[in-house]
């Protein structure tokens, strides 16, 4: 799904409106989505107590028609208004309408819009806050989001107040909706998920070689041919100094004489230690897709290093990005753009909303992800499950990348749920790799209903 900024939204309102669409039309539409979503989510809406905060501008205008598709249908209904002394709100509502700003808005929130999104924030105990097309200011804590036509990038890029987040369709045509930056959705990666043939071999998915595990960091690496062979790999080889932590179903090599013979994909990094001649070796002459992740990111740091393009795979937490860029970045967004393109890689960059960013300037953000997963061996877990996706679909590596980063994020979310954010350990992600996958293969959701992975069907309540 494409990701617009506020000019291109902007800009794919005023094209619509050009082609014969009345914005009047666009702003009724607006608000009968949003409408749409209360119906769903707090269903009997006879029972709500609502109040809507409407600002000046066109989110104001959104509002103004949520409240008149919603009067007399709810058990009380008031409208707090910008311009207006201030009045006495119900603090017994159970639903709070935030419309006070789009994403038109730009610079510093102050007056009457201050104290009123404050009165969001503190003074409805007992109610959810719905926002209309984008949290005001990104400062209201909403506990859903209705935005339009396509999701903005302040609410990918910095989503903790958005809550969770449907996308509505209010009738802007796709072709008006270009963007480069894009966000994973389960349904991108149905096709990579098909059922295999009958008389398949392990030869057909590819043989992933780990290089890590250097003494006393065998795990590691161990952690990273797992994830390879769970992942889907034919066959996976770790080279490592201790072979002693790894599964039966690896096969190892030496770390001082391992051989690139026949293997379709190269892991290098995990646990590795200081190795810049070894990966400045294997950069050069590996004719494969390589994954560099960890120690090996940082033997390249500083260095003139370039990429043969998706077929090279960088995978640096903010640490790590920070020493490939040669200091601090504030914008996440535009130094993965920028060193994907200058260092011809595909870049993943971990994080909250990991950035997949490609040699061609497109960009897409992985919505999955828990707080369970700051654990040590989650990234080598990762690293083994790009590796064996990889293996298994060299045509589109770019796809395969994604996936993995989407399911390893989907599977901290299904293990959060049973261990709590605290307690799962970074080999367990691979118990919940299975219901991640099948939720690709099945997507249940119309591209268009919501970017929420974890709604079963659109018409569910969910609070």
């Amino acid at each position: 799904m494409n990701v617009l900024t506020a000019e291109q939204m902007r800009e794919a309102d005023r094209r619509t409106i050009a082609a014969g669409t009345p914005g009047e039309v666009l702003m009724e539409r607006a608000g009968t989505r949003v409408v749409e979503v209360l119906e769903r989510a707090f269903a009997p809406l006879a029972e709500q107590r609502v109040v809507i905060f409407c600002g000046q501008g066109n989110n104001g205008g959104d509002g103004l028609v949520v409240a008149r598709l919603l009067e007399g249908r709810v058990a009380s209904l008031q409208v707090v208004r910008v311009e207006n002394a201030e009045i006495a709100v119900d603090r017994n509502a159970t639903i709070v309408v935030d419309a006070l700003l789009g994403t038109g808005f730009r610079g510093e929130v102050e007056g009457r819009y201050v104290e009123m999104i404050r009165s969001m924030n503190e003074s409805f105990p007992r109610a959810k806050i719905v926002a209309v097309d984008i949290p005001s200011a990104m400062r209201v804590h909403a506990d859903v989001t209705v935005t339009f036509a396509a999701p903005k990038v302040e609410l990918v890029m910095a989503p903790e107040n958005v809550g969770r987040m449907i996308v509505a369709d209010i009738g802007i045509p796709e072709e008006f909706l270009q963007s480069d930056l894009h966000l994973s959705e389960a349904h991108d990666f149905a096709g990579l998920f098909q059922p295999r043939k009958r008389d398949s071999n392990k030869g057909m998915y590819g043989h992933v070689l780990v290089i890590g595990g250097a003494p006393g960091k065998s795990g590691a690496a161990a952690m990273a041919g797992l994830a390879a062979l769970r992942a889907g790999a034919g066959l996976v080889s770790v080279a490592c100094a201790d072979s002693s932590k790894l599964v039966p179903e690896l096969m190892t090599e030496s770390l001082e004489h391992f051989t690139l013979e026949r293997k379709t994909v190269i892991a290098v990094g995990p646990g590795l230690g200081p190795a810049p001649e070894l990966v400045k070796n294997l950069m050069s002459e590996a004719k494969v897709p390589m994954v560099i992740d960890a120690d090996a990111l940082n033997s390249i740091a500083g260095t003139d290093f370039r990429g043969r393009g998706v077929e090279t795979i960088l995978t640096p937490h903010p640490g790590e990005m920070a020493r490939l860029v040669g200091g601090k970045f504030t914008d996440r967004l535009a130094t993965a753009r920028a060193f994907a393109r200058d260092k011809n890689v595909c870049l993943v960059l971990k994080g909250q909303g990991t950035l997949i960013a490609l040699p061609d300037g497109r960009v897409w953000v992985n919505p999955t992800g828990s707080p369970s997963m700051a654990k040590g061996g989650t990234g080598d877990v990762l690293t083994g499950m790009i590796s064996g996706m990889v293996a298994q679909h060299p045509d589109d590596i770019a796809t395969a990348v994604r996936a993995a980063v989407w399911l390893h994020g989907r599977a901290g979310e299904l293990g959060a749920e049973e261990w709590t954010d605290k307690c799962l350990l970074a080999t367990e992600l691979l118990n919940y790799l299975p219901k991640a996958i099948r939720e690709c293969a099945s997507p249940l959701l119309d591209t268009r209903g919501s970017v929420g992975r974890r709604e079963k069907t659109p018409t569910e309540p969910r609070l």
